[in-house]
């Protein structure tokens, strides 16, 4: 890393964001301060991926031949330690962005921190993961997006009423990307189902009498339409025939009834995990 420049052509002074990591953090509570003065009034430069003490101090005596101004970000205690030593022998003006608060958090919880770098980053990281993978299980929400079913970790198959749909958001918002592809009588399955392997694919299944009940509730106000869906005959033969394909499949079979969203999905991910 060349050395830091304090003053710039125009005179301006110039604040240094310094960080172990990439300093985002450090940059966006400097920007915010410098937001307080006249436009123009102070140039900032990033200094991220200080990794050692060595360089840590040649980096600020080099910024130091006039007075400068360091916010930084230190996730190592020992080169936190070694900026406050860096910063007592310059005598620059420093905020420590990270160090108090890792330390009322430790005084409070009795909690050691891990010193670990980048782990903000890292959980933006899976933040976008989790929605990469709801906008994923919405797209392919009941039978939809089969073209490119084999990028799903997970496909749910099963007929109406037995929580492909929640299992599928649940299982999403854990990062998972799901399918799920509803099972109906006389009705074959999507070709692509077969191509996914059958460890990935888990077959939801439930008591018919369960599920005729579940569906003359849910529907019981249309009609020909309700009695024919809830018909427990009908609803027999549907399950008849979806275990039969998932017996073709090769699939795991998991029972829905009676059982929370989160019950179910728990053991989808152990068999997923194995």
């Amino acid at each position: 890393m060349s050395a830091p420049q304090v003053m710039n052509d125009s005179g301006r002074p110039t604040v240094y964001v310094l960080s172990d990591s990439l300093g985002e953090t450090a940059e966006l509570v400097a920007r915010a301060a410098i937001a307080q003065y006249p436009p123009e009034a102070f140039r900032l430069i990033r200094l991220p991926k200080v990794s050692s003490a060595g360089q840590l101090t040649d980096v600020v005596r080099a910024a130091c031949r006039s007075d400068c101004v360091f916010f930084y970000t230190l996730a190592s205690p020992r080169l936190r330690d070694e900026m406050v030593r860096v910063i007592g022998e310059t005598r620059a003006n420093a905020v420590d962005i990270l160090g108090r608060g890792i330390e009322v958090l430790s005084q409070a919880t009795g909690v050691p921190p891990t010193g670990e770098i980048g782990v903000l980053r890292r959980t933006d990281a899976e933040y976008f993961e989790r929605i990469e993978a709801l906008e994923f299980a919405v797209a392919h929400d009941d039978g939809r997006g089969v073209d490119d079913l084999s990028e799903a970790e997970i496909v749910l198959i099963g007929v109406s009423r037995t929580s492909k749909t929640p299992l599928s958001m649940y299982l999403a918002f854990k990062g998972y990307k799901v399918a799920n592809i509803p099972l109906a009588s006389g009705m074959e399955p999507p070709k692509q189902l077969f191509d996914v392997e059958p460890r990935r694919v888990f077959g939801l299944t439930a008591d018919p009498e369960l599920l005729a009940e579940i569906r003359s509730q849910r529907f019981g106000d249309l009609g020909t339409f309700a009695r024919r869906y809830a018909d427990r005959e009908a609803v027999e033969r549907e399950v008849e025939e979806a275990r039969a394909l998932m017996k073709r499949i090769g699939c795991v079979v998991i029972n829905t009834g009676n059982k929370a969203v989160e019950e179910t999905a728990q053991e989808i991910v152990r068999y997923a995990s194995a």
